[in-house]
Parts: structure tokens; C-alpha cells; sequence
């Protein structure tokens, strides 16, 4: 009985170390997005972002907007520093496909919050998909 009770001790926690080990990594790809966004660090997100990633929105007419990720990417200033405060709120994932949830904050303008798809291939996490909306902040 002692020896089933261990084994199935150490395989949860193997499990579980794996999961925070791939939890981890996915939040590594979501603040390599961050950093490159906030610091005009283009090579952060071409790191984070799979080359053919769209980025999704509604717009105030209530139309689909759709944006290329590589004109997201070369609107990036190099250097160009921006005041914006990334945070992740949840991270979900299964075998090699995971969804996130973050909040950007620009102080004294907007918070956005966006949802991500992202796959692990070839080692690594690429945000595949990003949808976003925004809130004014309240002063």
C-alpha cells in the first residue's frame, strides 16, 4: 500500500512540475510581448509571435478589425519606449496548445485586455492569435 501511495505521490508531482514548467515557458513568450512592446524591442516579439499571427479587434462601429502581425511588428519603433504595464491573469494549456489572459495598463489612458492562442512547436511557444479590447481608465 506504501509503495502505491508513493508512486502516485511522485507521478503528481512530476505532473505537476512539468505543468509549472510549461506555464513557465508560456509566460515567457507572454512577457517576451510585453517587453518588446513597452521598450521597441521588435526581436522580443518576433520572438513571441508565430510569423503569421493576426491580431483581432471590434471596432466602434462594431466591425471586425483584422491586423496583420507583421504590421503590428513594424510599427514597433526601435528604442521607442512606452509607459504600458503588462500583467498575465490566467494561463490554460493541453499538450501543445494554450490560451492566456492579460492586462496591458497605460496609465491614465486605457487598459487593454487580450486573449491568446498560442501553440508549442519546434520547442517553443508562438502566440498564434491575439484578441483585444480596451476600457478607459477611470481618473
Amino acid at each position: 500500500m506504501k509503495k502505491v501511495y508513493f508512486l502516485m505521490l511522485f507521478g503528481f508531482i512530476v505532473l505537476n512540475t512539468q505543468a509549472q514548467t510549461e506555464k513557465e515557458l508560456i509566460s515567457e513568450t507572454i512577457t517576451a510581448y510585453f517587453e518588446g512592446t513597452a521598450n521597441g524591442e521588435s526581436e522580443k516579439l518576433k520572438k513571441a509571435f508565430h510569423p503569421d499571427f493576426n491580431l483581432y479587434a471590434v471596432n466602434k462601429d462594431n466591425s471586425l478589425k483584422t491586423w496583420e502581425g507583421k504590421d503590428y511588428v513594424g510599427r514597433i519603433k526601435p528604442g521607442k519606449k512606452s509607459n504600458r504595464i503588462g500583467k498575465i491573469i490566467a494561463i490554460d494549456f493541453e499538450n501543445n496548445v494554450a490560451t492566456a489572459k492579460a492586462e496591458v495598463l497605460i496609465p491614465n489612458k486605457r487598459v487593454f485586455t487580450d486573449y491568446f492562442l498560442l501553440v508549442k512547436y519546434e520547442g517553443s511557444w508562438k502566440i498564434i492569435h491575439k484578441s483585444y479590447t480596451w476600457r478607459a481608465v477611470e481618473k
